[in-house]
């Protein structure tokens, strides 16, 4: 045994995803004494502006939103009490089929090995026991997400490390659960076309497909707080508009799939760090 603490790393694309995905282990993990390390891949900067001014409209000044998102991504991390803070700052890519998709120095369009290998040198600094990202399709398809994957995958086969490795998911009778109180909190929302209801369905994972389930409802205030910290976007952010009560509800179970792990500990788990202490 050596005196280096037990360490996550979490790896996602922008300033928010860690609170939406992963706030409750992350603040559960930080109450533990385990170190926790959140990699952020882009800028954010494709995000809302002051007054909700969008990408592309008049006055969207992306420099500026990268700016304030960070402020944000550091207050979130202050509530989550994370550890350690590290910034790749590529370009946010925005949007499927966004024109900053294909923009110079944007993340979508940064060579994989390029970002694997400045994420391997973090991972060789920090020497993570769990390590969390997104699966192949970045959840539900956005080009950042799956790129943080892809590097994440391709970082992990540039080191000797051996660490547990998860894919954020969510169970698909959440899905439905969530998708029942959008329709409680927007009365108006129209039904989706065929098309995004079979794409909303392909989102997530059946329940027993689902290897690690932990709960982390005692700290679903903090990450609902971590969400409020990134009041940039909260326009965008639908889970705020529930409430702490009903967020907790929702949002207090974090569900992963295992895709990688050296101890054998069975599954279905409720701790990352199962045959890790």
């Amino acid at each position: 045994m050596t005196d280096r603490p037990l360490t996550l790393m979490a790896v996602h694309a922008h300033p928010d995803d860690e609170a939406t995905g992963t706030g409750g282990v992350l603040a559960q993990y930080a109450a533990e004494g385990i170190r926790t390390v959140l990699v952020t891949c882009t800028d954010g900067g494709c995000g809302d502006g002051p007054g909700g001014v969008k990408p592309g409209d008049p006055g969207h000044d992306p420099v500026a939103v990268a700016l304030m998102r960070r402020k944000e991504l550091e207050a979130s991390c202050d509530v989550l009490k994370v550890s350690d803070l590290e910034m790749l700052d590529y370009a946010d890519s925005g949007m499927t089929g966004w024109p900053s998709n294909d923009a110079p120095g944007s993340f979508w369009q940064t060579p994989v090995e390029v970002g694997a290998a400045r994420l391997a040198e973090l991972m060789r600094h920090y020497r993570p026991d769990v390590v969390v990202t997104y699966d192949e399709n970045g959840f539900y398809g956005h080009p950042d997400h799956i790129q943080a994957h892809r590097i994440t995958m391709a970082a992990l086969e540039m080191t000797a490390l051996t660490p547990k490795v998860y894919w954020t998911t969510m169970p698909r009778s959440g899905m439905q659960r969530f998708g029942e109180i959008m329709r409680e909190f927007h009365e108006d929302m129209p039904e989706p076309d065929p098309a995004e209801a079979a794409a909303m369905a392909e989102i997530g994972l059946p329940d027993d497909e689902i290897t690690t389930w932990v709960d982390t409802t005692a700290f679903s205030g903090q990450k609902f707080d971590a969400l409020a910290a990134h009041a940039s976007q909260g326009e965008n952010i639908f889970f705020l508009k529930m409430g702490k009560e009903r967020f907790g509800e929702l949002m207090g179970m974090e569900t992963f799939v295992r895709v990688q792990d050296a101890t054998g500990a069975s599954v279905p788990e409720n701790d990352l760090f199962a045959g890790l202490r």
